[in-house]
């Protein structure tokens, strides 16, 4: 916040608005932060469900092949 500030004041703001400046965008860097936190948190929980998606369809092919495979000793 502290280089925000110097550069605004640098410009020519007034230290009071220069203050609430860099005080919104350390707010919208805080949120950015927050949100990026969140999708790595969707990232992985994602990851998992795909994994435990994909053994479970591998588990449905190799029951329905032993179906398969029964079916055949029957008929």
């Amino acid at each position: 916040m502290s280089k925000t500030y110097d550069a605004l004041l640098a410009a020519g703001a007034s230290e009071d608005k220069a203050r609430e400046a860099a005080e919104e965008i350390t707010g919208y860097e805080n949120r950015l932060v927050k949100i990026e936190s969140e999708l790595i948190a969707i990232r992985e929980t994602m990851a998992t469900r795909t994994w435990v998606l994909s053994v479970m369809l591998l588990q449905t092919i190799a029951i329905l092949g032993g179906v398969a495979g029964l079916l055949r000793l029957v008929l």
